[in-house]
């Protein structure tokens, strides 16, 4: 054999054999850190996506508290209704119109429901309720009228989903889960009210539960404190843990002479 010959021999079976393995070693890193990317991808595109449904649902809430009270007896020189004015900020059950229930005694408002009374610029005052059903926080409006507000005829059509995966009272198959894996967004393993209120008193803003008895009423509901816990829909693909977020904000009446 030629000098010649032997330098065009190929590569060894034990050659290849390594060259292959290295490649695959390779491409098993490539696409391990691919299917990695699209699971962060993933998590973040679903944590992103509740983040701004809740965000955006806060930020309802607080531009109808807000605007909440409106227009109020006082600037009428002869109403002809209750229904033609906002006897307060809130509306409340049971007692509307006459006799205010105490904030924690009444139907409404309560931890997860709320109902708002203002005119939302059409001449008219309305009702607008926020309500928790499930982990669905639902938006409803309708004309005011001269009956109580918890019986007004709220139901499909009126009553429209706002946010959902909202965990602030999560159905029982989760709470073990959703309190072990975030003990301090539940202290004590307890609910999270949606809605908190504060009462306007001589000593200023308090929470309406800790205010003298006679200034717990939803007349006097100057702030409402609005915090959303909201979940992705699926858990970390990851660490197939649960995500949960929470997010807060205030609403403050700035019609304050109901």
């Amino acid at each position: 054999m030629t000098q010649k010959t032997r330098n065009r021999r190929g590569f060894t079976l034990l050659e290849l054999m390594a060259s292959m393995t290295i490649f695959l070693i390779i491409c098993a890193a490539m696409f391990g850190l691919l299917q990695l990317s699209q699971q962060k991808y993933s998590s973040e595109s679903q944590m992103s996506g509740a983040f701004q449904e809740a965000r955006l649902g806060i930020d309802q809430i607080v531009r109808d508290i807000n605007i909440s009270g409106y227009p109020s007896q006082n600037m009428f020189s002869k109403p002809v209704s209750s229904a033609s004015y906002a006897v307060g900020p809130v509306a409340w059950d049971p007692g509307y119109p006459a006799t205010d229930c105490q904030i924690g005694a009444c139907t409404t408002p309560g931890d997860y429901d709320v109902i708002l009374e203002t005119d939302l610029g059409d001449g008219n005052v309305s009702w607008i309720r926020y309500t928790l059903t499930g982990t669905t926080l639902f938006r409803g409006v309708l004309q005011k009228t001269t009956g109580d507000p918890n019986t007004a005829p709220w139901g499909t059509g009126v009553m429209v989903p706002l946010v959902s995966n909202v965990m602030n009272n999560p159905p029982g198959a989760l709470v073990a889960q959703i309190t072990a894996e975030y003990p301090t967004l539940f202290p004590g393993g307890a609910p999270q009210p949606v809605f908190r209120y504060n009462c306007a008193t001589p000593a200023g803003s308090q929470p309406c539960n800790l205010a003298p008895t006679t200034y717990n009423a939803p007349k006097l509901v100057s702030d409402v404190d609005v915090m959303l816990i909201v979940m992705t829909q699926t858990p970390d693909m990851q660490t197939k843990q649960l995500k949960l977020m929470e997010l807060s904000g205030r609403g403050h009446r700035s019609n304050p002479s109901n």
